[in-house]
C-alpha cells in the first residue's frame, strides 16, 4: 500500500469511527431523555420494572461514544482496535437480549450488523496500528 493510499485508508477509518461514536453518543443521550422511546426501538421490553437500565445503558452508550471520537481524533489504532473489537461483542450480547426479550427483528439484525461493522472496523484500525504504529 502507498503512502497515499495508507493516508486515505486511515481518513475513511477515522471518519467512520468519528460516525459510530457519535452515532453512539446520540443512543445514549435518546435513551437518558426518552428512555421508553429507546427501549422500544432497540427492542427491550419498556415495561419491565428495576434497576433504570435505560440510564445505564444511556451512560454506557454516551462515554463509549466519546472514548471512540476521542481514539479516532488522536490516531489510536489500537485503542480503536480494541475498542471495536469488544463493540462487536456488545452488540452481538444485546442482540442476544432483544431475542430474549421477544423483541422486533429489525432491533435484532440492527445489532448483529452493528456487530459486524465494528468487527470490520477493528480489523482495519489493527491493519493500520501494524502499518503506521501508536
Amino acid at each position: 500500500m502507498t503512502g497515499l493510499a495508507a493516508e486515505f485508508k486511515a481518513r475513511r477509518v477515522i471518519g467512520l469511527s468519528l460516525i459510530a461514536g457519535a452515532i453512539l453518543t446520540i443512543i445514549g443521550i435518546r435513551f437518558w431523555l426518552f428512555p421508553y422511546q429507546a427501549t422500544m426501538t432497540f427492542g427491550l421490553d419498556p415495561d419491565n420494572p428495576g434497576i433504570g437500565y435505560e440510564q445505564m445503558i444511556s451512560l454506557r452508550d454516551i462515554w463509549l461514544g466519546l472514548l471512540a471520537i476521542a481514539f479516532a481524533a488522536l490516531k489510536e489504532w489500537r485503542a480503536l482496535a480494541l475498542w471495536f473489537a469488544f463493540g462487536a461483542i456488545v452488540c452481538w450480547v444485546d442482540a442476544t437480549l432483544v431475542i430474549a426479550a421477544n423483541g422486533p427483528r429489525l432491533a435484532i439484525a440492527f445489532h448483529i450488523a452493528s456487530g459486524v461493522f465494528c468487527l470490520a472496523l477493528a480489523v482495519s484500525c489493527w491493519q493500520l496500528y501494524k502499518r503506521v504504529g501508536r
